[in-house]
């Protein structure tokens, strides 16, 4: 021949990596490669493999065209699928004609050498191709091949390979999964006829979820799996809780007649939510008699926010309950199309998903693909091809399945499961779709989707559509289809007749039971109630020497000698420093049993460097833990977060959900970055107590304090969780000495009851010479709400300051300078609960005071000011006025001096 013929770039890797092999050692490969590489000279160039030898013949360049066309599909096969239920699909150039990989028509009927690849041995060219027609580009599409794991690659081409034409299911699974999706199909419509117009976000278009769930909770069983965690939105939620998780239908029907859950006790503030946001928990027999435990998580509107929740709770487990082994629970997430490509969320979750501090063994990932959001048309919902382009990023395999071919659907979503369990990587099921109706039953989709919903009206639902099929083929005759359908009908009606003689709902799901077992919601007068959080002076000062100690065998940095030398002269000073305080809070509460977490950006160092944690050995990449050795040493983890808030916040939110034992902390690295996890402190640390009565004893780390550092690093925005506090949600701490904050991190897990804690950590004030405690201060007293100046008579007091947080200081510094016995400066270091009988105490001690003012660095607008001004005013604790810096719409100035001008500015007028 008198030209060279090439392989595309993407396959001449695999094609060499085969030959170098075969050169190396002929019997290393099949014979059939021996056979196809005997008289090939193979080379290399810009654009890929190249032959060299122009003698070679004809056919065996077409051997090379034809193991082209195999990577090709298995590449590209994806694109020209029968996925869509609806419409076509968009055309993509190059396509798979024979001519696209150099062959014809003329050549179906020639036997080719390549057929090895594919497991069958030499060939002919049709029956080749008609194997991976078969298997690329009918009802499921595979993207793999940028996996960059060969083995992983190879497991999936040779399972989906060899499974072409899909599993022969038996009559009776066949039944069962008609079954499913008929009993998702039927409670769907008799909602959507029993209560017209009510919301309920259907599942309609997509009811293929819930055979696929059940395959999932089979298989899953069958392969290990003791445990399954859902997350998912609103979109075909009641149809998950009633036809997978075994939530009563009864139940549901209550809840669409208005009825409302029992208040056990009328103190408790219980607000309730809609009923596509709750969550359930169940336990199951499969049909092989495994036991599976089912949670779906309560969620709120905004898409997405679940998912590192999920994790969150499933990580916990996994340390909790399963002694590190995710193979025995699986988090299963699903999503909507639009949510998945335009949520930045599941792109800060997925990146979790292979670190050492957050990864769970993998997620099933089932996308609702709707083909659109709301009212947004896909092709306007994302730049990628495909809504789970996101999965590439963690080298995840991706399965788009034809959401009408329900066997199709059980297949792809048992393998996945398999994959996940092997592999202990994530992996995306994209179950295309439709939604029948609008975003909601009261929706009107033809206002922006015309074409596209007269489609849909014309279309059979999927249990019709599979109804006809196992018909066709005689696996059912004509009447069993609507045999099932009206004796599930009829139950339901019987279920709603029960629903509507309830007079008041039974909560099926108790808090407190499982791993909140011996805990109890909190009451009012539990919040003030007195916490001995004191620990044993000989304990206390047993595990201070412990941890200030380095292994002799290990070579430290000289700084880091010296930083731990520093903290051991502490214990014979009796002068203990904010980060000694914290450090020996993990050290008691892991002496007593209890799990310590702290996750966030550069928490093993700190920020500030102050923690140190975990330190890296000088000549190697050793780390050191000197906590991790207390009591055994497998309770304490502390993680450098990968930069996100917004998904880490949520993990950890969803660990402390389901270990209530442990400490679990999220260390902002500024205060101000909080608000990057702004939902997640809406959506769940504030209001799940009063939406789903999901306690949560989460600690926020913000370090907060206004020291020049400009507007990005200066304010944790105290005034906006105020904002948010009511009916003692939260706990709003922002301490003054380490013994303080020491016993209010123990009082966490000390009380027999949770709540979010969110504490303002300082940042100068973490070396600052005053800011220390004595042993006395840990072993003799617990923590105080209000910290009362003991410097001053209460006779001579003219002015009373009111602070909170490193303020304290520099007004301690003024009164010592000047020699004011007239004014007293009182500590607030718990914001709220507010201390309101502490202070009213505080008041009346100072009964000759004239003035009671309010001390702030933050601007008049910000700070605690705000609250205490609305919370204090006409009562016999109102502040007579407040010094702040002027009101702003930045928290703090960017220029040095401008901020020492304020800052004097507030100090002189306290004193004057």
């Amino acid at each position: 021949m008198d030209k060279l013929t090439y392989l595309s770039n993407a396959d001449s890797s695999y094609i060499d990596g085969l030959y170098q092999a075969y050169k190396q050692d002929p019997n290393s490969v099949d014979f059939g490669w021996q056979k196809f590489f005997e008289g090939f000279e193979f080379g290399q160039s810009s654009e890929g493999v190249v032959v060299e030898d122009e003698n070679v013949s004809e056919h065996a360049l077409k051997e090379i065209n034809v193991l082209n066309m195999i990577h090709g599909y298995r590449d590209r096969g994806h694109l020209f699928t029968q996925t869509n239920p609806v419409r076509e699909r968009r055309k993509y150039y190059p396509g798979k004609e024979l001519e696209t990989f150099g062959l014809s028509e003329a050549d179906m009927d020639t036997v080719f050498n390549a057929g090895i690849e594919i497991g069958i041995g030499p060939a002919k060219l049709r029956d080749i191709r008609q194997l991976i027609e078969d298997t690329y580009c009918r009802s499921i599409g595979s993207e793999f091949k940028y996996i960059r794991n060969p083995e992983k690659i190879k497991w999936l081409q040779d399972r989906m390979e060899a499974d072409r034409n899909l599993p022969k299911y038996s009559v009776e699974q066949k039944k069962r999964i008609l079954q499913k999706i008929n009993r998702a199909v039927v409670f769907e419509s008799f909602l959507g006829t029993k209560f017209l117009g009510q919301k309920r976000f259907s599942l309609e278009g997509a009811e293929s979820l819930i055979p696929a769930l059940d395959s999932v909770i089979e298989k899953g069983a069958d392969l290990g799996v003791q445990e399954f965690m859902i997350g998912m939105a609103h979109r075909g939620r009641l149809n998950v809780l009633a036809n997978i998780m075994g939530k009563p239908y009864k139940t549901i029907l209550s809840e669409f007649e208005g009825k409302m859950y029992k208040q056990e006790d009328p103190e408790l503030q219980f607000g309730g939510d809609v009923k596509y946001h709750l969550g359930y928990s169940s336990d199951i027999k499969t049909d092989s008699g495994k036991s599976i435990h089912l949670s779906l998580a309560p969620n709120p509107s905004h898409l997405e926010t679940v998912a590192p929740i999920v994790e969150g709770v499933v990580r916990s487990k996994i340390d909790m309950k399963y002694d590190g082994d995710s193979s025995k629970i699986a988090p299963i997430l699903i999503h909507g199309d639009a949510a998945i490509a335009g949520q930045g969320l599941v792109y800060e979750v997925t990146q979790m998903s292979k670190l050492d501090g957050y990864k769970t063994g993998g997620s099933i990932h089932i996308v609702i693909n709707n083909q659109v959001g709301f009212t947004t048309n896909y092709k306007d919902a994302r730049s990628g091809t495909y809504c789970t382009d996101v999965a590439k990023i963690t080298s995840s395999p991706v399965f788009h399945v034809n959401g009408d071919d329900a066997e199709a659907v059980v297949y792809a979503i048992n393998l996945a499961v398999e994959y996940r369990q092997k592999y202990k990587t994530d992996v995306f099921v994209d179950l295309l779709c439709y939604r029948r109706f609008g975003h909601n039953e009261a929706d009107e989709p033809k206002f922006t989707q015309p074409l596209l919903y007269k489609l849909i009206e014309k279309h059979a639902n999927p249990k019709e559509v599979y109804a006809k099929k196992l018909e066709a083929e005689g696996s059912i005759d004509s009447k069993y289809a609507k045999e099932v359908e009206k004796e599930f009908k009829d139950y339901l009606q019987t279920q709603l007749d029960a629903a509507k003689a309830v007079e008041v709902l039974e909560d099926e799901v108790p808090m407190f039971g499982g791993a909140w077992k011996g805990l109890r919601p909190a009451k009012k007068a539990d919040i003030f109630k007195a916490v001995d959080t004191k620990v044993d002076d000989k304990a206390f000062l047993s595990l201070a020497k412990e941890i200030t100690s380095l292994p002799k065998d290990k070579k430290f940095f000289r700084k880091i000698s010296k930083l731990y030398e520093d903290r051991a002269a502490m214990i014979e000073k009796d002068s203990y420093d904010w980060a000694m305080g914290e450090l020996m809070a993990y050290a008691t509460l892991l002496n007593e049993g209890k799990r310590v977490r702290i996750s966030g950006q550069d928490v093993q160092r700190g920020t500030f460097s102050h923690r140190h944690a975990v330190l890296t050995l000088e000549d190697s990449e050793e780390k050191y833990a000197p906590l991790a050795q207390v009591n055994g040493g497998d309770k304490f983890n502390i993680y450098n977060s990968l930069l996100s808030e917004y998904g880490v916040l949520g993990f950890e939110y969803g660990y402390a959900l389901a270990n209530p034992q442990a400490l679990t902390i999220w260390e902002a690295q500024f205060g101000d970055f909080y608000n990057g996890a702004q939902i997640i402190v809406d959506q769940y640390l504030t209001s799940a107590e009063t939406k789903w009565k999901r306690s949560n004893g989460l600690v926020m780390m913000l370090p907060h304090g206004m020291e020049g550092q400009g507007p990005e690093h200066s304010s944790g925005r105290i005034e906006r969780f105020l904002e948010l506090c009511a009916n003692d949600n939260l706990i709003i701490a922002n301490c003054t000495t380490p013994a303080n904050y020491f016993h209010l991190l123990r009082r966490q897990l000390v009380r027999d009851f949770r709540k979010p804690l969110v504490v303002f950590t300082p940042k100068s004030l973490l070396r600052h010479p005053k800011v220390v405690s004595s042993l006395n201060d840990f072993t003799s007293t617990n923590f105080q709400e209000v910290i009362d100046d003991t410097s001053v008579k209460a006779a001579s007091v003219k002015r009373v300051l009111f602070c909170t947080g490193k303020i304290y200081y520099e007004l301690l510094e003024r009164q010592q300078a000047e020699k004011r016995t007239d004014i007293a400066i009182v500590r607030i270091e718990q914001l709220y609960p507010s201390p309101v009988e502490q202070l009213q105490a505080i008041h009346k001690k100072y009964s000759k005071a004239k003035e009671f003012i309010w001390v702030q660095e933050e601007n008049e607008n910000m700070g605690a000011w705000p609250h205490f001004c609305r919370k204090f005013r006409r009562t016999d604790i109102e502040f007579t006025d407040v010094i702040a810096r002027t009101e702003s719409g930045s928290p703090a100035t960017g220029y040095m001096k401008q901020h020492v001008a304020q800052q004097e500015a507030i100090i002189n007028k306290a004193f004057a």
